[in-house]
């Protein structure tokens, strides 16, 4: 199944998508609050949902909504190859990926609060003049746990949506370089949607532990990168192993995937030099797409410029 967030121009709705509609659930469900289980109660809603043929939405004549608005935490991997190799080529040309990065998928903690929906508008972060997107895939997940195994992790995800890091490149290098990590570089917006799609879904497109889904990114119509999500180097069953460790997840986190290859400008910067394409300015339209899980475009305006 196929379950959005929306808005019916009064209060925040959940419904899942059938065709070029949507059967909303009883108002004041949400998607988190579906979730706990093994996917039972989330399945079951949707299922009743589709019997309710009175409260049907067009798909294309209501604002989508983040699929989970409100995520506990975020959780952004790097488990493409071939981006981090590219990307670490913007610094230093011959830098190559250390051994550690093989070792454990690594990750940082994003802001839940700069969630936004797949078609709001995107400011540029207030002083950066190099602002780049990012095109992922995230998992959510479903069932919480502490120190969960890889061959068990998979049963805890409700579903996988589209993910863009938006990030703010001139920040991000700047404030790394006291080796923290990033922090106000990715702190101002990240985008989620069109839609939880359940993993069910997604079966079909099984190959070895990722899925043969074709991932794309374009600037104002222009392709800058292709890739497939199962050339991620660690699968989300490895990444939740890893996130759970000496810890837990719970109902709602988000986990992304991390920039396919080709899934940003700074990769492009990093291979072909500053000058293959300027960063993102205000009337820039970013359209990422990946087969079954759709597509969202996102419009870059000014920071004065954005409604919150």
């Amino acid at each position: 199944m196929r379950f959005v967030t929306f808005t019916d121009g009064v209060q925040e709705r959940v419904g899942v998508v059938d065709g070029a509609v949507i059967h909303a659930l009883a108002p004041g469900e949400t998607l988190r609050g579906l979730l706990g289980d093994d996917g039972e109660r989330l399945q079951r809603a949707g299922g009743e949902a589709l019997q309710r043929p009175h409260d049907v939405w067009p798909l294309g004549g209501v604002q989508l909504r983040a699929p989970i608005p409100d995520p506990p935490t975020v959780r952004d991997f790097m488990t493409f190859e071939r981006h981090y190799a590219g990307a670490l080529m913007m610094a230093d040309p011959d830098a190559t990926i250390p051994e550690q990065w093989y070792r454990v998928p690594a990750f940082y903690f994003s802001n839940p609060y700069a969630v936004r929906g797949p078609a709001d508008d995107v400011p540029v972060p207030p002083g950066s003049s190099l602002f780049d997107f990012e095109l992922e895939v995230a998992a959510v997940i479903g069932k919480g746990g502490r120190d969960i195994r890889v061959e068990d992790a998979e049963q805890h995800i409700a579903g996988y949506c589209l993910l863009n890091d938006w990030s703010a490149r001139d920040i991000q290098f700047a404030e790394m370089s006291v080796r923290l990590g990033t922090a106000k570089g990715k702190d101002t917006t990240l985008s989620l949607g069109p839609a939880l799609v359940t993993p069910d879904e997604l079966e079909p497109y099984r190959s070895g532990s990722g899925f043969a889904l074709e991932m794309v990114a374009q600037v104002n119509g222009e392709v800058i990168g292709t890739d497939r999500l199962d050339s991620m180097h660690f699968s989300f069953a490895e990444m939740i192993a890893h996130a759970s460790r000496g810890t837990e997840v719970r109902p709602g986190d988000v986990l992304g995937s991390g920039t396919s290859g080709g899934g940003c400008l700074a990769e492009l910067w990093g291979r072909r030099g500053r000058d293959a394409h300027p960063p993102l300015a205000p009337g820039d339209v970013v359209t990422l797409s990946v087969d079954v899980l759709g597509s969202m475009s996102s419009r870059v305006v000014a920071y004065e410029d954005i409604v919150w």
